[in-house]
Formats: C-alpha cells, sequence, structure tokens
C-alpha cells in the first residue's frame, strides 16, 4: 500500500518566517529536505508568487506540447485528457493575470476542439446501429465512448466552456452559438447517472453555464428531468432504511466521485430539492460516512474492504469534498467532521506518486483548499501550501528519475501537468479556489 505515495515527513504545521522569500526562491525546485522546509517558511503572499510563475511557465510547456507540436490538429477533444484541457488552463490563466492573450488562444482552442467533436459525432451518427451498414455497426461499438459526450468531459464540455468565454470575449455570436449547440445535446435512455460519463455530469455542466453565463441560462425546469431521472433510478436501486439512493456503473455501485455515490449526491446539492430529496441524499451520505474503511479510508465498491485507493476519483479525498458540500448546504455538524477525517487520510497517505487532478497530488489538495474554504482555519491553508510546496520543489525531479508517474498523458489537465499548473493558479487566490469539474 506504501508504494502508491511517498511517506508525508512534513511537520504538522510551520509558522511563516518574514525574510524567507529571498532564501527560498533561491532554492525552489533542488528537492531537497532544506529547501522544502524554506517553502513552508516563506509568507504565503510570497509563496504564491512563486506557484504563479512556475505555473506561468509550465503553461507555456502545456500549450507548445499539446497545441504547438500537434499543428493544431486535435486528436482528443476531452478537457479529462485531452485539448479542450489546455483551454481551460488557459481560460484559468487568463482569470489570474487578464492576460487577453490567453483568453485568446483558449477561444481558438475550443474552436478546434468543437470541429474534431463533430468529426466524431458525425462518425458515430454514420456508425447508428440503425444504419443498416456492418462496417458502420463496428464503428459505433468502437466508438461507443461517445456515449460519454454528454457531460464536462466531453462535447458539453466545449460547448459549456465555450460559451463561457465568449461570454468574456464579448462575443454575442460564439456564445448564442454554444448555447445552442449546448441546448442540442439529448440525454439517451441507456446514459449511465454518474459523474464523469453520464447524467450527473451533463447536470454539473449545466450548473457551470447558470454560474458563468446567468441564472436560468439552462432552465431549471430542463435540469429538473434530469435530476428527477437520476433521483429515481437512485431510488428504483436504493433501499430506504438502508441507502436511499444506490447507482451502478458498469455493474459495480461505486462510493466515490468519478463514478458513484458521491459525485451523484454533489452535483444534486447543487440543485433545488425537495425535502423528501434533501433527506435522501442526507441519508444517502450517511451511508458511505457509517460504512467507512477502519481506517477513515472509504471503499472503491459497496462492500469491498480494499483499502488502496486515495484518489479524487475513488476514496477518501474526492468523498471530503462532497462532505464539505454536504457541511455547506445542509449545516450538519457529522458532515464537517466526517469530511476533516477524511483529510487526515489524505494528509497521511495523500501524497501519491502521480502529479494529477484526478489520482495524485494536485488533485488532493483541493481537499484542503475546500476545508479552508469553508472553516478559514489556517491549518488547512497550511496543509494546502504544504503538498503544493512538495510539487513545487520536487515534482520535476521525481518524475525525471521515475519516482513519481507524470501521468499517461503527460500534459494533460486531469493526468498530467496540465492540472499541476491549474493547481498552483488556483492558489494565488485560495479562498476562491475550486476542484476543477467539481466544485462551482
Amino acid at each position: 500500500m506504501a508504494n502508491r505515495y511517498f511517506d508525508n515527513d512534513m511537520p504538522d504545521f510551520v509558522d511563516e518566517t518574514p525574510g524567507a522569500e529571498k532564501e527560498g526562491e533561491e532554492v525552489v525546485g533542488q528537492g531537497t529536505e532544506e529547501s522544502l522546509v524554506r517553502l513552508l517558511c516563506m509568507p504565503y503572499h510570497s509563496f504564491s508568487e512563486n506557484l504563479k510563475r512556475a505555473a506561468l511557465d509550465l503553461k507555456e510547456t502545456v500549450v507548445i506540447e499539446t497545441w504547438g507540436f500537434s499543428r493544431q490538429d486535435v486528436q482528443d477533444f476531452t478537457v479529462y485528457t485531452g485539448t479542450l484541457g489546455t483551454a481551460f488552463l488557459l481560460f484559468k490563466s487568463y482569470q489570474v493575470t487578464n492576460n487577453t492573450s490567453d483568453l485568446e488562444l483558449a477561444c481558438q482552442i475550443v474552436k478546434a476542439c468543437d470541429s474534431a467533436s463533430e468529426k466524431i459525432k458525425k462518425t458515430c451518427d454514420d456508425a447508428s446501429p440503425h444504419s443498416g451498414n456492418r462496417t458502420s455497426l463496428k464503428l459505433h461499438k468502437k466508438a461507443s465512448f461517445m456515449t460519454r459526450d454528454v457531460t464536462l468531459f466531453g462535447r458539453a464540455g466545449v460547448y459549456a466552456l465555450g460559451a463561457v468565454i465568449s461570454k468574456h470575449m464579448s462575443d454575442s455570436k460564439m456564445l448564442d452559438y454554444y448555447l445552442t449547440k449546448f441546448k442540442e445535446i439529448e440525454l439517451t435512455k441507456d446514459l449511465p447517472d454518474e459523474l464523469l460519463f453520464g447524467r450527473a455530469g451533463f447536470l454539473w455542466a449545466c450548473s457551470y453555464l447558470n454560474k458563468h453565463i446567468g441564472e436560468g441560462t439552462i432552465p431549471s425546469s430542463h435540469m429538473r428531468v434530469v435530476a428527477d431521472e437520476i433521483i429515481a433510478k437512485g431510488r428504483k436501486m436504493g433501499s430506504r432504511d438502508r441507502c436511499p439512493l444506490m447507482y451502478e456503473f458498469k455493474g459495480k455501485k461505486y462510493l466515490g466521485t468519478a463514478h458513484g455515490l458521491a459525485g451523484i449526491m454533489h452535483v444534486l446539492m447543487d440543485l433545488e430539492l425537495k425535502s423528501d430529496e434533501r433527506e435522501d441524499v442526507k441519508a444517502t451520505l450517511k451511508y458511505m460516512i457509517n460504512n467507512r474503511l477502519p481506517s477513515g479510508n472509504y471503499p472503491v465498491v459497496e462492500g469491498d474492504d480494499n483499502d488502496v485507493l486515495v484518489h479524487w476519483c475513488h476514496g477518501a479525498p474526492g468523498i471530503a469534498l462532497t462532505l464539505v458540500k454536504a457541511a455547506q448546504v445542509f449545516g450538519d455538524k457529522e458532515f464537517l467532521e466526517a469530511a476533516i477525517d477524511a483529510a487526515d487520510v489524505v494528509w497521511n497517505r495523500g501524497l501519491l506518486k502521480k502529479v494529477g487532478i484526478c489520482h495524485g497530488i494536485s488533485g488532493n489538495t483541493y481537499v484542503f483548499l475546500s476545508l479552508y474554504g469553508l472553516t478559514m482555519k489556517m491549518e488547512y491553508l497550511y496543509r494546502a501550501k504544504a503538498f503544493a510546496s512538495f510539487l513545487l520543489d520536487r515534482a520535476h525531479k521525481l518524475i525525471s528519475s521515475g519516482e513519481m508517474h507524470g501521468g499517461d498523458t503527460r500534459y494533460s489537465m486531469y493526468e498530467g501537468l496540465g492540472g499541476m499548473a491549474y493547481l498552483f493558479l488556483d492558489m494565488v487566490q485560495p479562498t476562491e479556489a475550486k476542484f476543477p469539474g467539481y466544485e462551482l
């Protein structure tokens, strides 16, 4: 189990030392015990400037690797591992620096992703089982991932981000185009309910548009139809006296964020729920809390006692974010206490030997940022700073030596260095930090 993460030998808390700025700047990236301690001692305003510089340098590398070297030929248009993730990073950079060049490049990339997604969609349409063409039927089966394209992580993500960027560019024509394309998306009956590829992910994209474009951009009545389907399916599989809402993805009852209960509950909590629905969501979350593993971590699937994964997608980190949300929405002390317990698991076992947001140190850092945003307790900002310091000081060296995995798609948003750059930018204003694609 321990070979999945680095031992966390960092102090539980370090007081900031005025004057540590110059020393810290001189040693960033050396990967020594001394250089890490100096970062931990650095006053936060100076530390965040170091993060910002590192993020902007890394952003340029990500753009070159994912956009420049490909000669702007988009093969993967998704935000998860594809080129849309680069646009997401550029938009974040624009929000932090107000550099309009980043905004314009993000717009250009979204247009290319839109074009690529349309080509793939046409291939899938031509490969429909109803086409009567045997070759097309084979293509349809191979392209079955397109049933996932209705979430932020697929085609809906292209339209949602495109709309938001268009608004910031004051381009009403493109804004109308992307919103129209988004509203034309149809959800198929065989679509799963989870976040990454299913109905919950589509609902999140709707909420994202309403937050960034304006309330009512996606009518609540439209969202309500989708929410009703999710809740009805959850109740059908759930049990009133055990777990009111339950779901399956590929035959397994996942508990985590990417494919399971935590992700679906998180999205439902962003909606106006009826009183009985609120109670079902609360009871489902309490069921999860009551079925924690002895270590305080959470199982991947219901009934599994394998205590291995401490990721956003599976395990304590993602569930901690959902519990913070529950504490905000319901005000129950039980949810806050459970979130704090899960954060302790992340502090002890969350320095993963991976860099990314989905299953790496970058994503795990958001647990502490989320708790800091809710409680304003400095211990959580310090823990976020500690994890970010570890990345800032050691990630490149550890990846080069093979001790840390840089991601199967190394410069991507959710698996690789793009996510680390996004985290660094987010930490410039830590009270505003939000896990991308999850926290609104």
